[in-house]
């Protein structure tokens, strides 16, 4: 057992691929591992479409999810925003199967690179922006200067405003990123423990029962966090959608 417990986030090269306009391009854990989420996701959809008059377990799940993503659209964002539901549930799924998928043993879980969750932080961000102006035009600024204020107060919340833009795509990406990388990390060294415990013999292997427990707990924690965490970043990008309809505020 490797006792680095950052071991498990290296980037491992598994094939080269043909360089395009002088860059290095290769085939690595972290594509084959995107990859088998992908398809994870397909074949999990493609089971769910029976069309049934009454329907089974597997479409009532698919159509939950359907209903799930549908209404946080709609509930957050309003019903106009469907047009972005594919996006927003395609995103959800993506993040959502990406956690589970790493929490299995040997598997890598790929939303612990920021490389990773910055491109889809700063895609959503810049979708926002190109629909806000496609939709509104210049007007779409106006979500940084709310109306009703007094003007002497106006410098500094756009100010504000504009900063607290700007901090989107950094807290989206950084939030998913941490979470992630922090419960694995933590995971690792309760084995590393156990497994420190355990060579050690006597009274001590039988104390690792205790640590044991406590991996189990956190486990089941990190399954809990897989789910909240693909939540929160499919509701936040509903909350960031809403400055594509409403720019009065």
């Amino acid at each position: 057992m490797a006792n680095d417990p950052m071991q498990q986030f290296e980037i491992k090269k598994i094939f080269d691929l043909p360089d395009i306009a002088g860059q290095d391009l290769a085939f690595t854990n972290a594509s084959l591992w995107m990859v088998v989420g992908g398809l994870a996701i397909i074949g999990f959809f493609f089971l769910t479409l029976k069309g049934k008059l009454i329907p089974g377990r597997m479409q009532s799940l698919g159509e939950l999810s359907y209903e799930f993503i549908a209404n946080m659209v709609k509930d957050t964002t309003g019903p106009e925003a469907m047009k972005f539901f594919p996006f927003v549930f395609c995103l959800f799924f993506f993040i959502l199967f990406a956690n589970i998928i790493g929490m299995n043993p040997y598997a890598f879980t790929t939303t612990s690179h920021l490389a990773v969750t910055v491109f889809l932080a700063f895609f959503t961000i810049a979708l926002v922006i190109i629909a806000g102006i496609w939709k509104n035009g210049f007007k779409w600024f106006k979500i940084f200067a709310p109306a009703g204020l007094p003007l002497l107060m106006y410098p500094i919340i756009i100010l504000i405003e504009i900063i607290s833009f700007l901090a989107r795509p950094i807290t989206l990406s950084v939030r998913l990123f941490a979470n992630m990388v922090a419960g694995h990390v933590i995971l690792k060294l309760f084995a590393i423990f156990i497994a420190f415990l355990i060579g050690k013999g006597g009274i001590l292997a039988g104390a690792a029962i205790f640590p044991i427990i406590g991996t189990m707990a956190i486990v089941a924690l990190e399954f809990l966090v897989a789910g909240l965490q693909a939540f929160v970043f499919a509701i936040l990008t509903c909350v960031y959608l809403n400055d594509v309809y409403h720019v009065d505020h």
